[in-house]
């Protein structure tokens, strides 16, 4: 299993719910943090919470919606001189529900794609080369288990095609120390989720971030965050790297 201490790891969507939490567990891990939201003063209370934890961490924003935001996040985490070991693309939107979805806007589909597919790629392909160059990365995408569900098309498409390009992505790097893996927390009572969801947030650690910490050289697999519920970090490892298989 992978030890955390003194590496740098940048969580998308830090500032609340399953970002917040995973930002607590890596922190009690030892890994210093780069804690996103789309304002510096959504961060500050778990900026306040992880350095009392004795990691060092700074937080960044950008509206993932707006893709030269994203650009002029990534030039500071850049000019700081920071080393990204590890990113957790947490940070994702749910436009709406539209129950008469034949009437679905096309700007559902543009806003959809822009924050769930393309923002967390561009993260990736930004720190992907120093990864491989130093030999050693994790990145962890967060999708969704959403189905045949039409009144989300847009939400669905975009997480399906972050499916598509992680696991196509992931084959690049298959059985090297750079994992490019996909999580998906469940449907969990968040922000996102609604407050019907049948998931407390909580029941997503560890398993959000076992990608993370696995240490197997395979890449490209769905590991699902709810089968690790209740489980410790190590055990959940374990059966992430037991049980779930890369598809190449």
């Amino acid at each position: 299993m992978v030890d955390m201490k003194g590496r740098w790891c940048l969580i998308t969507g830090a500032a609340r719910g399953i970002g917040r939490l995973t930002a607590l567990l890596m922190a009690q891990r030892g890994a210093n943090l780069i804690l996103h939201s789309r304002s510096l003063a959504h961060t500050q209370a778990i900026l306040d919470e992880v350095t009392a934890l004795g990691v060092q961490a700074y937080a960044v924003e950008a509206e993932l919606s707006d893709l030269d935001a994203v650009r002029a996040m990534l030039a500071e985490i850049d000019r700081r001189g920071t080393q990204v070991d590890v990113v957790l693309n947490n940070a994702g939107m749910q436009i709406a529900y539209r129950t008469d979805y034949l009437a679905t806007p096309a700007e559902d589909y543009t806003v959809s794609f822009c924050i769930n597919t393309v923002a967390p790629m561009m993260i990736a392909y930004h720190f992907l080369p120093g990864m491989m160059a130093r030999g050693f990365g994790r990145i962890v995408n967060t999708t969704s288990g959403i189905s045949l569900d039409p009144q989300q098309a847009g939400y669905s498409a975009s997480k399906a095609a972050l499916d598509k390009v992680t696991i196509d992505l992931g084959s690049k790097v298959q059985g090297t120390n750079v994992l490019i893996n996909l999580t998906d927390p469940g449907w969990c009572r968040t922000d996102l989720g609604g407050p019907h969801a049948p998931n407390a947030p909580e029941s997503a650690i560890p398993g959000i971030a076992v990608g993370a910490f696995v240490d197997d050289g395979k890449s490209g697999r769905f590991l699902n965050a709810q089968h690790f519920t209740g489980m410790t970090l190590e055990a959940a490892v374990a059966k992430a790297e037991a049980e779930f298989d890369s598809p190449y």
